[in-house]
């Protein structure tokens, strides 16, 4: 008895510590697909207030690309600065843009409640599609995308943003 205890606490221990590692390992995010902005540009989505946007609007013109989920704790966390930096870089001509992976009526009720300083879109399950293209094969939200003048990916971040870093890359736009 006291050896099937001890063996199944080795295996026990040797579980956590794989857990372990593996959660401390930070999923970097794929090379975005050579056709993903486009792909990206070509959609046309609704915005928060239920309008049909074609984002093809934002062609030739800096972005970050804020994909997000209101069921999402740091993508939540983060809006506020996502909102604060919109209107700092606003002279900069530089648009985030937010495409909610989630419900529209999950998304206008949010965009209801908080006072987001940039575009809501809803991507619903397509903007998972969109997300992979751009280089997030996990899956995770939230995930951010620098996108230049030129139409080509920058600079991907996969999870909370840390907003030192997001400005300091701001150049690359």
């Amino acid at each position: 008895m006291k050896k099937n205890f001890a063996l199944f606490a080795c295996i026990a221990v040797l579980f956590a510590a794989l857990g372990i590692f593996f959660g401390s390992q930070q999923t970097k995010p794929a090379n975005a697909d050579a056709a993903a902005v486009d792909k990206l540009l070509a959609q046309s989505m609704m915005d928060a207030s239920g309008k049909q946007q074609n984002l093809s609007q934002w062609k030739q013109k800096p972005l970050i690309v804020n994909f997000w989920a209101t069921w999402c704790a740091p993508c939540v966390d983060e809006m506020p600065e996502l909102s604060a930096l919109q209107k700092e870089i606003e002279p900069t001509k530089i648009q985030i843009l937010g495409i909610g992976i989630d419900s529209p009526s999950n998304i206008t009720q949010f965009a209801t409640k908080y006072n987001i300083a940039y575009p809501l879109y809803i991507g619903g399950m397509g903007g998972t599609d969109l997300a992979r293209s751009m280089g997030n094969q996990a899956g995770g939200l939230p995930f951010t995308v620098l996108i230049g003048r030129d139409g080509q990916v920058k600079k991907t971040y996969m999870g909370r943003l840390k907003m030192n870093e997001l400005r300091k890359d701001l150049n690359l736009l």
